[in-house]
């Protein structure tokens, strides 16, 4: 939920984990209440399924497709990248089937050593229709975060190419999350005025598996 969000975040990672001497393939799935993608709800605070499948080799490369239930409509995913144990860099393109005038693509890059890691996406299309909205070409989120065993904490600051003084976009978010078994616990929140700004608590089950 860090696409936290923390359920895309799930599907990358599946591409990655683990030490394999040849391509593979591997799916995952999840069942939230409530799917929150940097700080902000994507279901109107409903719940959500969600369903991936990941490429990975042990070249480094990795790609795949991750779908999810959004507010209205479906979110689809497509994704690709380099990986080692340092850093990953790729580019994912965020596509909604309902409303194809909010598409866009990011590149990002991520780095990790030991417990923590920082990352930084980029949008560098936005689709027909999306110019001024919420999404645009030049927006910039930055993130790090920390993991302590089972307990993982986060900040994110989501830069707007059009916030202004009359049409503020800019937030920071920050959260916490703790894992048993295949559920995880989160509480995330911004620092937006409104219900926009409300702490927001999710439990999420997960399983990943391979195909």
């Amino acid at each position: 939920m860090m696409k936290q969000t923390i359920l895309t975040s799930a599907a990358v990672a599946a591409a990655l984990s683990g030490s394999v001497a040849m391509a593979e393939l591997s799916g995952n799935a999840a069942a939230s209440t409530n799917y929150i993608w940097r700080g902000i709800t994507q279901t109107g605070d409903a719940a959500a399924v969600s369903g991936g499948i990941d490429w990975s080799d042990d070249s480094g490369m990795y790609a795949g497709t991750w779908v999810s239930t959004i507010a209205g409509g479906q979110e689809v995913d497509l994704y690709a990248g380099y990986a080692t144990d340092m850093f990953d860099v790729g580019v994912i393109a965020y596509t909604y089937p309902v409303s194809p005038n909010i598409n866009f693509t990011e590149v990002y890059a991520n780095v990790s050593f030991e417990n923590i890691s920082a990352g930084i996406a980029t949008t560098v299309d936005a689709a027909s229709g999306n110019t001024g909205g919420a999404f645009d070409k030049g927006d910039i989120y930055i993130n790090v975060g920390a993991d302590f065993d089972a307990v993982s904490v986060w900040l994110g600051s989501y830069m707007f190419d059009a916030d202004s003084a009359t049409n503020p976009l800019n937030y920071v978010h920050y959260g916490v999350s703790t894992s048993k078994d295949d559920f995880t616990f989160s509480i995330d929140k911004t620092d937006q005025d409104g219900p926009a700004g409300a702490m927001r608590v999710g439990v999420t089950w997960s399983k990943e598996w391979e195909l």
